[in-house]
């Protein structure tokens, strides 16, 4: 072997960012056991960023919106209410849109079924406004695109652990750092360069919860992606998107703290891997190949970066695109909404009659287990009818690359799966995205242990592995056409 090509892409590409930052005081509980309602200050600013990626062919009707927002996630109306808006405001094909979630749990929990809790009263101006600003940047980067070069490079951080750990006291699965678990540290990182080779941004691609700041904290935050963010600008000068990965059982190893610098420098160990990605990548447009010998006090072999060919060129021009949705069956045990919702109003009168009797640790319990029966009745309020859920996932290839959007919060043998059968082929998996869907997708294996995780997902077990072999099979015919 005399040449390596460096995995790249080759399309028209535009991008628009914006500060979507909640007015302080808004709602802002995320944790059962928070004991405050509203924000009380901001520690980063939260942005949303649009990206556009259409083919190179003339006339070209092969494009994506990508639209990563840094937000926990939003209910099923939340996000409709906003595809509608960027679909009015762009004429965009619906289904080529994908509104993807950081899922920080800084940011609040800012469903309109909020609007009677303290500071709930600001959520309907504010989506009001975040969609027209999704809107805005999304038209921008479709008005404003350019002929780029994206060239892929993977790197490591160990940032990420599993966090299904067992509690030998409690006998029982909690939702914490597993030290005797092994993780996927994988970065995957995009650089997009224009046709003169300058720096456009940089994608981003990491699996781990944003859950650094937890129950203590009162400060609107990106988390571990804002100084993530910060490190990889202020060293590149241009905008660095970060896209979760499938992160359904990793989170970070220091998290669940009220500590803002534990979450920053959760970040900058994030921003540092993802700088020393980029500098492996070659320059745009090249492959590196022998260039020969050169007597030395050692014979030397010499190597250097050279134009990619004219046959290189139409390979990473290829554009393919997948929208096809899959029925996942819904589990057999599935709550009726009639009874979570008794049990709701039945703890929170708990809690009531708790605080009036000065039993303030057993009315934070109830606090936190009627926000549990709350966040159920949300996720079965968001399931279509039926015995199955027709689960959303985009794939799209551009050259070498594949970038897929899935909904949902899949485990992490998703993506590690999928990049064992395709080892070649620099994947882009961005989860969480056009609404949370059916919650977690856990492994079967995990059913009936306990597990938080399992033990709120509304799918049957199996639908991960369903899922992996659809991804599969529709990547394979995606890299064959």
């Amino acid at each position: 072997m005399n040449r390596i090509s460096s995995p790249q892409s080759i399309c028209h590409f535009g991008i628009a960012r914006e500060d979507i930052t909640p007015p302080v005081g808004i709602y802002h509980r995320m944790w059962g056991a928070a004991s405050h309602d509203q924000s009380e200050g901001v520690h980063r600013p939260l942005v949303a960023t649009a990206t556009y990626f259409r083919s190179t062919a003339e006339p070209s009707h092969q494009d994506q919106l990508l639209i990563a927002i840094d937000h926990c996630l939003l209910g099923y109306e939340e996000v409709e209410m906003l595809l509608r808006t960027i679909t009015a405001k762009t004429s965009m094909d619906r289904e080529h849109i994908s509104l993807t979630f950081s899922h920080t749990h800084g940011a609040g929990l800012l469903n309109m079924d909020r609007e009677s809790f303290p500071g709930g009263e600001l959520i309907p101006a504010y989506l009001e406004q975040l969609a027209t600003t999704l809107a805005e940047i999304s038209a921008a980067a479709i008005a404003d695109t350019t002929p780029v070069n994206i060239t892929y490079g993977v790197g490591r951080c160990n940032l990420a652990a599993n966090r299904d750990y067992f509690d030998p006291q409690l006998q029982q699965y909690v939702c914490g750092f597993n030290p005797g678990h092994s993780a996927d540290d994988t970065v995957v990182v995009a650089r997009v360069s224009d046709a003169n080779r300058q720096l456009l941004c940089t994608f981003v691609n990491y699996a781990c919860h944003p859950t650094t700041l937890a129950w203590d904290n009162r400060l609107i935050s990106p988390d571990y992606p804002g100084a993530m963010r910060e490190v990889v600008e202020r060293e590149t000068g241009k905008p660095c998107v970060f896209l979760q990965g499938a992160s359904g059982d990793l989170g970070p190893v220091h998290g669940f703290v009220g500590d803002t610098e534990v979450c920053d420098r959760n970040g900058r160990q994030l921003g540092y891997a993802v700088l020393s990605t980029l500098e492996t990548l070659s320059p745009p447009g090249t492959a590196f190949q022998y260039a020969g010998a050169v007597v030395s006090g050692a014979t030397i072999g010499t190597w250097q970066s050279v134009p990619l060919d004219s046959q290189d060129e139409l390979r990473l021009r290829e554009w393919q695109w997948d929208g096809n949705r899959i029925a996942l069956p819904y589990r057999a045990d599935l709550p009726d909404t009639a009874t979570v919702e008794a049990e709701y109003r039945q703890l929170v009168l708990d809690e009531r009659e708790q605080q009036a009797l000065g039993e303030s640790e057993k009315a934070a319990d109830s606090r936190a287990l009627a926000e549990r029966k709350k966040r159920m009745l949300g996720r079965l309020q968001c399931l279509p009818p039926g015995k199955s859920f027709p689960h959303q996932a985009t794939a799209w290839r551009i050259g070498d690359a594949i970038w897929l959007t899935v909904q949902g919060e899949p485990y992490s043998e998703l993506q590690t799966a999928l990049r064992e059968r395709f080892p070649e082929t620099p994947l882009i998996i961005s989860t969480i995205s056009n609404g949370w869907g059916p919650s977690y997708l856990p492994p079967q294996e995990t059913y009936g242990k306990g597990i938080y995780q399992e033990s709120i997902a509304s799918l049957a077990p199996g639908s991960l592995e369903t899922l992996i072999a659809s991804l599969s099979d529709r990547i394979k015919h995606l890299l064959a056409r």
